[in-house]
């Protein structure tokens, strides 16, 4: 096993998301993983909207095969764990927290109603138990919806009111002495509202607690994410679901995975998705499924279901490159001043892709079409655009296995960044189409980007870049040129930034120093 944790292999606990009550908690229970071992076969990768056959074995079976990690449940995990000596079980391992079991009715007993904060209490002692069976230095938590605010009241404040000193001092950060990384797939950390209603439904659900999801309101949110002793300084008037302390757990350390797609959500026949509306993943709005600050990627896919954020290559894919990626790779648009000759009341969205070489489907997918492009700010005189936008976070793997080409493993990382440009006229809460034409970009483009990991001659990496408007061959035949490759403009010893002018012939519609800066960050756990 070496060294626990010194392979980046650290335990991985996965944390469900919400059941409700009766029978959706039974065959909560009656699940060994809790969903986190269920796969799929659809993928929504056809440019006319059919469903294409991809078989996606699942989160748990792709770090078992991929990682190989180990799933020691041996008929009962916690007798598994308390029968073994300390430091004798892998740390390679997935361990399920199963807060459910106690309130399911399956067993011949009448179920305990479910608390969220036993849960999360809960969870700090399987932690502290598979640490000290494993010898890790700390886990990765994984959490679908719900499960995202388990691990959050876990990190805000089950830990630091537990670690508290005699005074009742409180470490706002002390959960990261037991947790690495958190990774969250649609967790509602803003809680959930509805597009209808104009806050009737949150009103009765979080007056009567129906089905106990008063813990998606903003006052039970605030309870169990504010320790008592901080409430004084952290007030309820003050507070903010999608915000997390900023002397709290690392934010550069949780990422929130984001779904866009409600049409596929089909919970009580497809009335959730309705009641939640157009912006969500059916369950959960995109403006409330990712805490500010923190790493997040938006993907084509609904809460749960067959075409589940959990059970989906996106998602996974996302999961693996935050947990073990040993390169971050953060990128910004600088420079653009779209709209300087344009009327006021024409407004600019930004279509947002990223691929990565190897993979069939799309790791980061923001647009119009899916409720979700980003809003370009709107030059105006007197009034430039001089900060960069930043665009997306993602994570990239130095030691992942490279594709082969032509019979030989490629050196470098591959990713394309697809940005498409549109505009139309808005005003008064309207959109006028005398001069529009549907679905005709004002201009697109993709960034082809190539990074050489660090090496042994340096610490940082290398990268080349063009336009694939600029690439005369196919894109998967384009072998970088000396030209292609990027200066890197940033002093700072720790990374490197380098920064891609865009095509000229678009420069005057985007800004005569319009851009991409990219910058790539080495990345280690903080054990």
């Amino acid at each position: 096993m070496g060294f626990p944790g010194d392979d980046g292999r650290l335990p991985v606990i996965y944390v469900r998301g919400f059941a409700g009550t009766g029978s959706a908690i039974n065959n909560a229970v009656d699940d060994p993983f809790y969903g986190f071992s269920q796969g799929s076969v659809h993928v929504r990768a056809d440019g006319n909207g059919r469903a294409k056959f991809h078989q996606f074995e699942s989160p748990m079976l792709r770090l078992v095969s991929d990682h190989k990690y180990e799933v020691p449940v041996h008929g009962d995990q916690w007798a598994f764990l308390n029968s073994v000596d300390s430091g004798s079980v892998n740390p390679a391992s997935v361990w399920i927290h199963r807060f459910y079991d106690d309130s399911a009715d399956t067993f011949g007993e009448e179920g305990e109603s479910f608390s969220f904060e036993d849960a999360a209490r809960d969870l700090f002692g399987l932690i502290k138990l598979v640490l000290n069976k494993t010898g890790a230095p700390k886990v990765f938590l994984v959490a679908h919806s719900m499960g995202g605010l388990i691990c959050r009241s876990l990190l805000q404040r089950v830990i630091p009111e537990t670690l508290a000193g005699e005074e009742g001092t409180i470490d706002p950060a002390a959960g990261a002495r037991y947790v690495a990384r958190v990774f969250t797939y649609a967790t509602p950390h803003g809680g959930i509202r509805f597009a209808v209603g104009f806050g009737l439904l949150e009103k009765i659900r979080d007056v009567l607690g129906v089905q106990g999801a008063d813990i998606f309101g903003p006052d039970r949110m605030y309870d169990y994410l504010t320790p008592p002793a901080l409430r004084r300084t952290r007030t309820r008037e003050a507070f903010v679901g999608t915000q997390m302390p900023d002397d709290g757990f690392p934010l550069d350390e949780l990422f929130c995975l984001v779904g866009s797609n409600p049409g596929d959500y089909d919970v009580a026949l497809g009335l959730s998705s309705k009641a939640v509306g157009a912006r969500s993943d059916g369950l959960v709005q995109i403006d409330n499924a990712a805490v500010q600050g923190a790493p997040l990627a938006v993907v084509h896919r609904s809460h749960s279901g067959r075409y589940g954020i959990v059970n989906s290559e996106e998602g996974y894919q996302n999961l693996q490159r935050f947990l073990f990626g040993d390169l971050k790779i953060e990128v910004e648009l600088a420079g653009f001043t779209v709209g300087k000759a344009a009327p006021p009341e024409v407004e600019f969205q930004l279509d947002v892709g990223l691929a990565i070489r190897g993979l069939p489907v799309m790791v980061h997918e923001q647009s119009a079409a899916h409720f979700c492009p980003v809003q370009i700010e709107h030059w105006r005189e007197g009034d430039p655009i001089d900060s960069p936008l930043p665009l997306l976070t993602t994570f990239l793997s130095s030691k992942a296995p490279r594709p082969r080409v032509g019979g030989r493993e490629v050196p470098r990382l591959r990713h394309a960044l697809r940005l498409r440009l549109m505009s139309i006229r808005e005003k008064e809460g309207h959109f006028f189409f005398d001069d529009h034409l549907e679905q005709t970009e004002d201009w697109q483009d993709t960034l082809v980007v190539d990074i050489e990991p660090p090496g042994r001659d340096g610490p940082l990496p290398k990268a080349w870049a063009a336009w694939n408007s600029a690439i005369s061959t196919a894109v998967r035949d384009w072998n970088p040129e000396d030209k292609d490759q990027l200066t890197d403009i940033d002093n700072t010893p720790s990374r490197w930034r380098g920064h891609i002018a865009v095509p000229e012939f678009a420069r005057d519609l985007l800004g005569p120093n319009a851009g991409i800066n990219l910058t790539v960050t080495p990345r280690t756990l903080l054990l």
